[in-house]
C-alpha cells in the first residue's frame, strides 16, 4: 500500500524511496519485528487467559513435562504481523501477493482449527487427519493449477532449473505439477515435525526466508537474472518483501519463543509457514533448492519415516532413541538450547550452500 505514495515524489522527494524493492522490504522486515514484540505480550496473555496451553504427551522426553500448561497457537501472532507487512509494504497489483496470501490463510485457518479442537475443545485428537491432509492437498493443487494457467515464466512452465550447473533445465512435463504439489503438502508437514523445541523451528525457518528472499530479488530482475544464469520471473522482486516480512515477524516470535519458551506457535503456525516456503520456491522457479535450503526440515521428517519403517518392520526394533531427530539428541544427553542452536547453524551452512549455486553455474 505504501508503495503508491510513491506517486506523489514529484511532491516529496523522498517518497521515491517506497519504489525501490529493498527500501520496502525493510521496512517490511522492521514492521512485522515491532508488530510482532508489541503484540507478543498481550496474545500471551489472552491464550493464558483462556488455559490454552501445551498438553505434553507422557511418552515425550522427561525434560519436556515441565512446558506442560505453555500457551500455544502462538503462530497466530506470526500470522497478524506478517499479513499486516505484507498489505502494507508490498505491491497490491503483484499476482503474487493473493497467491502467497491465500496459501497463508488457508493453512493458518486449518492449522487454527486443529489447534483450538485439541486445546480449546478439549479433543486430544484434534481434527481428524484426513480432514487435516485434504486441506492441504486442495490449498496445493490450488496452488498448482494457478501456476499453471499463470505460470512464473511461459518459457519454463514445467521445468527445473538444476542448480550448480550451467543452464541445466529439466522438463517434467505433467509430472512437474504432481511434484509441486507433493512439495507444499510435504514441507507443510515436514515444518510441523520440527517444530518440538524451544525456537527450532522459527529458527530455521528464518534462514530459510532469507535464501529465497535473495532468489527472489535476484530472479525478479532481468539483468540479475540474466547475469547469474537463473530463470528471470517477472514481478518476482515483490515476494523479496513478503520474505523479509516474514523474517521479521519470526524474529519477533522468537524473542518469546526462545529457550525456555512462553509461547509455542503449534500447528497455528508450523503449517502455514512450512506450505509458503514451498510456495515461494515454485515461484521463483529454484524447486530444486529447497531440500537444500531446508535440509533441517528435511532430516526431520526423514527420522521418523526410518523410525516407523524400522519399528514395523523390524518387529518394533527403533533405530533412533525417538523421532524427530532433536528428540534423540536429547535423549542422547545433549541440551535442548544446544539441540536448537545446533540445528540453526546447519540451517546457516545450508543457506550459505543454497545462496553459492548463485556462483556455481
Amino acid at each position: 500500500m505504501f508503495y503508491y505514495l510513491s506517486g506523489l515524489r514529484d511532491l516529496y522527494r523522498p517518497l521515491n524511496l517506497l519504489s525501490y524493492i529493498t527500501f520496502r522490504a525493510g521496512g517490511a522486515a522492521i514492521t512485522s519485528l515491532a508488530l510482532s514484540l508489541l503484540l507478543g505480550p498481550w496474545v500471551i496473555g489472552r491464550l493464558r487467559y483462556y488455559k490454552i496451553g501445551q498438553v505434553q504427551r507422557a511418552e515425550g522426553p522427561a525434560s519436556h513435562m515441565g512446558k506442560h500448561g505453555t500457551p500455544t497457537m502462538g503462530g497466530a501472532l506470526i500470522f497478524f504481523a506478517l499479513t499486516a507487512s505484507t498489505l502494507l509494504w508490498m505491491r497490491l497489483d503483484n499476482r503474487f501477493i493473493w497467491l502467497l496470501l491465500g496459501t497463508v490463510c488457508a493453512l493458518f485457518a486449518v492449522g487454527f482449527w486443529d489447534d483450538y479442537t485439541k486445546l480449546a475443545l478439549k479433543n486430544p485428537k484434534g481434527i481428524p487427519s484426513r480432514a487435516k491432509f485434504a486441506v492441504q492437498i486442495a490449498v496445493a493443487l490450488g496452488v498448482v493449477f494457478y501456476l499453471a494457467a499463470y505460470p512464473p515464466n511461459g518459457s519454463f512452465d514445467t521445468s527445473l532449473n538444476v542448480p550448480y550447473g550451467k543452464e541445466l533445465y529439466w522438463n517434467l512435463g505433467r509430472a512437474y505439477y504432481v511434484l509441486a504439489a507433493l512439495m507444499i503438502v510435504g514441507s507443510s508437514n515436514a515444518v510441523n515435525l520440527t517444530d518440538g523445541l524451544d525456537g527450532l523451528a522459527s529458527g530455521s525457518i528464518i534462514f530459510c526466508a532469507i535464501a529465497y528472499g535473495v532468489f527472489a530479488y535476484v530472479a525478479g530482475n532481468v539483468k540479475f537474472a540474466s547475469y547469474l544464469r537463473i530463470i528471470h520471473v517477472e514481478g518476482a522482486g515483490e515476494i523479496a518483501v513478503f520474505l523479509a516480512g516474514l523474517v521479521g515477524a519470526c524474529l519477533g516470535f522468537l524473542w518469546f519463543n526462545a529457550f525456555p519458551a512462553e509461547v509455542f506457535m503449534g500447528d497455528t503456525g508450523s503449517l502455514f509457514l512450512g506450505g509458503i516456503i514451498a510456495v515461494i520456491a515454485l515461484c521463483v522457479k529454484q524447486e530444486l533448492l529447497l531440500p537444500v535450503v531446508g535440509g533441517v526440515f528435511v532430516v526431520e521428517t526423514l527420522s521418523v519415516i526410518i523410525q516407523m519403517g524400522s519399528y514395523r518392520l523390524r518387529k518394533g526394533k527403533r533405530i533412533f532413541r525417538m523421532a524427530p531427530l532433536h528428540h534423540h539428541f536429547e535423549l542422547s544427553g545433549v541440551a535442548e538450547p544446544k539441540v536448537t542452536v545446533r540445528f540453526w547453524i546447519v540451517s546457516i551452512v545450508l543457506m550459505l550452500a543454497a545462496l553459492s549455486s548463485l556462483k556455481i553455474r
